[in-house]
């Protein structure tokens, strides 16, 4: 197999809704180091998505996935499907 990315999350006019748990949240800013278009701390240190919904990606993706307490969530905006953490 050859260098293949993964792209099963996400398709061309995919949108997902971007959510943090500001109960969870520990301000750790990996999400605004991995995604700083994204994502942005607060006076408090705490992490907000710049808006509520966004286009579907990787570095989206990624900054969710560098979470340390996975406080952030992703949903398909259609649908409400889970993009990430996965269901289990």
């Amino acid at each position: 197999m050859t260098g293949t990315t993964d792209h099963q999350h996400t398709a061309p006019d995919d949108r997902w809704r971007v959510e943090v748990d500001r109960g969870v949240c520990v301000g750790s800013g990996m999400c605004v180091a991995t995604a700083p278009d994204r994502f942005r701390l607060d006076a408090a240190r705490q992490s907000r998505p710049t808006e509520p919904e966004a286009d579907a990606g990787e570095a989206l993706l990624a900054a969710a996935e560098s979470c340390p307490v996975e406080a952030i969530s992703l949903t398909r905006a259609k649908t409400g499907e889970p993009v990430f953490p996965p269901e289990s």
